[in-house]
């Protein structure tokens, strides 16, 4: 599978766009953190053809306009929620226990 550095109108892309530069941005924040941009990355459908790095406008799957550089072609999720926590995975199987638990012993007394 070749890889491309252009997209064409229709494709699934993700664009990025800054929203605050730097002197925007807070002041209660961390310097590391002030002195960065603060950017948008945004996924949807190409309305034109466009290489990496050109600016484009996408339509999202909300039917949004968005306007950025184009700084991927094809993009997945990467996101991810962490490992589950181990205390509540049996959380929902012992409530519906108890839960069964106290309905029978409320059937029970009428």
């Amino acid at each position: 599978m070749a890889v491309s550095n252009r997209c064409e109108q229709g494709e699934w892309v993700e664009v990025e766009r800054v929203l605050l530069e730097p002197a925007d941005r807070s002041p209660n924040l961390p310097p590391e953190t002030a002195e960065k941009p603060l950017l948008l990355w945004s996924k949807g459908f190409a309305t034109a053809s466009a290489a990496l790095g050109e600016e484009l406008t996408v339509e999202t799957m909300t039917g949004r306009s968005v306007t950025g550089r184009l700084s991927a072609i094809n993009p997945g999720y990467t996101h991810t929620f962490g490992s589950p926590v181990p205390e509540l995975s049996t959380v929902g199987r012992d409530l519906r226990a108890r839960l069964a638990t106290w309905r029978a012993s409320q059937s029970a007394g009428e």
